[in-house]
């Protein structure tokens, strides 16, 4: 069995955003890349018709955007779970794990990466796929986990949880702005892992101009990121050229050693 991997995010754009630099890379490789993303972005911002549009039309244009940015990262397949942006932390978490379950099973993926705990700036959405990911993880394992789908049990090898550091941070938000949000009243900012805690760092500087483009294909959003159109070479280098992730577990590997390669040990 050749290489897999499945990335599991919250919303149209976070693969582009979030983890485009490794899906175009592993993708180039030859490794098989999955995507499944939970919502599709329906409360989101449309240029400047945010709330003009209904749910259902935004989530459609979102979609599309989706699928062109996932053919542009050489994504082999995009699956929807069909929850509605900012409810997914209010989902029936049964039903979640036993979706993200089935697509494990499904596809059999060695390596899955999602959003660390902390959900990159405090999104609820982005807090709730890292939490049911994880969940699904540990069932699809368990042969004895009833699964909707009659599919055999799969142990996925590694799991990652995207870890950006401050640099990071600190160069997408100066080419950008501060990214924060307001939870039940309180606000939330952008939260760095500390350099210690990273534990793969993979270089993905040759395909950054993929990831742009990618980026670009979420033109309902660009009325948000339309300053990166703008920025020298040296500065998308700097937010996409590298990729950091957290390695939650492994069964095939371990140390405090920083991974150069999401499969390391798998190879």
């Amino acid at each position: 069995m050749g290489n897999k991997l499945m990335c599991v995010l919250a919303h149209p754009d976070d693969e582009s955003l979030g983890m485009g630099g490794v899906m175009a890379k592993y993708a180039s490789e030859g490794v098989e890349t999955y995507l499944v993303t939970a919502t599709r972005g329906e409360r989101g911002r449309v240029g400047d018709k945010r709330g003009s549009l209904s749910l259902e039309t935004v989530g459609k244009i979102r979609e599309a955007e989706l699928l062109a940015a996932a053919k542009v990262l050489g994504i082999r397949e995009v699956h929807f779970l069909d929850y509605l942006d900012g409810d997914l932390d209010r989902a029936d978490s049964h039903e979640a794990i036993a979706k993200i379950a089935a697509h494990l099973r499904r596809v059999r993926p060695q390596v899955v990466i999602t959003f660390g705990p902390e959900g990159g700036y405090g999104h609820p959405d982005h807090i709730a796929i890292s939490q049911l990911t994880t969940a699904a993880i540990v069932c699809a394992a368990d042969a004895h986990y009833a699964s909707p789908q009659p599919l055999a049990s799969h142990r996925v090898a590694k799991l990652y949880y995207m870890a950006w550091s401050h640099a990071k941070w600190t160069a997408f938000q100066a080419a950008l702005r501060e990214i924060k949000t307001n939870v039940d009243g309180m606000e939330r900012r952008a939260t760095p892992w500390p350099d210690w805690a990273i534990t793969a760092f993979i270089d993905t500087e040759s395909h950054w101009s993929t990831v742009w483009r990618a980026v670009s294909c979420h033109q309902s959003q660009m009325s948000i990121y339309h300053q990166l159109e703008h920025l020298p070479e040296a500065q998308h280098k700097a937010i996409w050229g590298t990729q950091e992730f957290y390695r939650a577990f492994s069964v095939v590997n371990g140390g405090r050693q920083r991974e150069k390669d999401l499969f390391e040990g798998l190879r």
